[in-house]
C-alpha cells in the first residue's frame, strides 16, 4: 500500500488536512523549543480534530513541505512530525518511516532499531535552529500563548483543593492504579510520599522498572490550582530522577496530573509544551478515566 506520508500534498492549499496542518505545524515548533514529544491525541485535541487517526494526513503534509524545503534551501530540515508518538509505544505512526529511511517497511523493523532511529532524529529535530525561519519562509504565524495572568493568579493564590474531596481522590487513586494506566497487578500506592526536597507526593507508585507520582486535584480546584498542579508534576519529575540518580538506580521516573474534573481547555498547550501527561475525570466513586 502507498504510505500516506508519499500522497499528501505540501502544506498550501485548501484540503481539510492542509489547513490542518498549518495549524499544526507552528505547535509542533513549540514541542521541539519545549524539547518534549506530543501525544496524537493531544495534538488532535488542541487542533479540534475529534479523531486522531486523521492526523495522518496533515502530518504527512509537513513532512512532504518540510522535504521540500530542503531541497530548496539545500540543507536537511529534520522530520519535525516525529514529535507525534503513539501512548503504547511512545514512537511515530508506521508513515514517519518513509521520511526517515524512504522505506515502507520501517514497521517490520525491530523495535530497538525503531527506537534508535527515532531517538537521533528527535535529537536533531530538538537541536534545528531554524524553526521560525520554517515558519516565515511558509508564511505562518506562530503566537504563543500568553499565560501571564494565569501564572500570577497560580504563584500568588491561596491553595485550594485539599479538604476532604482532595483526600478521598488521593485514597483513591492509591487504591486503583489502573486510573492512570498501570497495570491492576501494581501495589497500592503509598500517599503523602516525602520527598528529600520537602516536597510531598499525593500517591507514589514503585514499580519494578518505573517510579510513578501523582499530583491529584479534586473537583472543587479553580484554575489556578490545575495549573500549580502542572508545574509540581514538572517539578516532582525533576527530584524523582535526581533521587534515582543518587541512588544509582536506572528506574523511570515521572510524574502525572489526576483531575477529579475535567483540565480546562485553555491548559491543554501548556500541559502539551511541558510533556505533563494529564488524566481527567476520575471520580473516586467510579473509575471512568480520560487521559487527557
Amino acid at each position: 500500500m502507498k504510505a500516506t506520508a508519499k500522497i499528501a500534498a505540501p502544506i498550501t492549499g485548501d484540503k481539510l488536512y492542509q489547513k490542518r496542518a498549518r495549524e499544526a505545524l507552528p505547535l509542533l515548533v513549540r514541542q521541539a523549543e519545549a524539547e518534549e514529544t506530543v501525544f496524537y491525541s493531544d495534538l488532535a485535541a488542541e487542533l479540534g480534530m475529534p479523531n486522531a487517526r486523521n492526523l495522518n494526513f496533515p502530518l504527512g503534509s509537513i513532512g512532504e513541505t518540510l522535504e521540500r524545503l530542503s531541497k530548496a534551501w539545500g540543507e536537511k530540515i529534520p522530520p519535525l512530525q516525529c514529535l507525534v508518538v503513539n501512548r503504547r509505544e511512545n514512537l511515530p505512526g508506521e508513515g514517519i518511516g518513509w521520511f526517515l529511511i524512504k522505506e515502507d517497511d520501517f514497521a517490520s523493523l525491530p523495535m530497538s532499531r525503531k527506537r534508535a532511529i527515532v531517538k537521533a532524529e528527535l535529537a536533531r529535530v530538538f537541536n534545528y535552529g531554524r524553526w521560525h525561519d520554517v515558519l516565515r519562509e511558509l508564511e505562518i504565524p506562530y503566537t504563543p500563548k500568553d499565560y501571564s495572568a494565569l501564572f500570577k493568579a497560580a504563584s500568588t493564590g491561596n491553595r485550594g483543593g485539599e479538604g476532604p474531596e482532595h483526600e478521598a481522590l488521593k485514597n483513591f487513586v492509591a487504591a486503583n492504579p489502573t486510573v492512570i494506566g498501570l497495570s491492576p497487578k501494581t501495589a497500592k500506592g503509598q500517599t503523602e510520599f516525602k520527598l528529600p526536597s520537602a516536597d510531598t507526593i499525593d500517591v507514589s507508585f514503585t514499580l519494578d522498572d518505573e517510579w510513578v507520582a501523582a499530583e491529584v486535584k479534586s473537583r472543587i480546584s479553580q484554575e489556578p490550582d490545575v495549573v500549580r498542579g502542572i508545574f509540581q508534576c514538572v517539578k516532582y519529575q525533576a527530584v524523582m530522577e535526581a533521587v534515582q540518580s543518587g541512588r544509582g538506580e536506572r528506574r523511570a521516573a515521572r510524574a502525572v496530573l489526576v483531575l477529579e474534573g475535567k483540565l480546562p481547555a485553555d491548559l491543554l498547550p501548556l500541559k502539551n509544551a511541558l510533556g505533563i501527561e494529564v488524566f481527567e475525570g476520575v471520580k473516586p466513586a467510579s473509575s471512568a478515566v480520560k487521559a487527557a
